[in-house]
């Protein structure tokens, strides 16, 4: 499913959710903090609008890793 076909979607959730889509195939796993800082949002925000992403039946999987510092979130397409 594209960002265009996500109306349901805030604009932080479609930006979080194109962030994932553009580095999963490189990385697995992303700190809140850091993708807030990439996109300027809270660490808080992030993680907000995360679990929106986790509910939703998109073309990745998005799992609660860790909490150290920052959430971690594991990433998969």
């Amino acid at each position: 499913m594209s960002t265009a076909m996500a109306p349901d979607l805030t604009s932080k959730q479609r930006q979080i959710l194109q962030y994932f889509r553009e580095h999963a195939a490189t990385k697995t796993y992303f700190k809140s903090r850091l993708i807030g800082q990439e996109l300027g949002m809270t660490a808080k925000e992030v993680g907000s609008n995360i679990s929106a992403l986790q509910e939703g039946d998109y073309d990745i999987e998005i799992e609660k890793w860790g909490y150290s510092s920052s959430t971690t979130w594991k990433v998969s397409c």
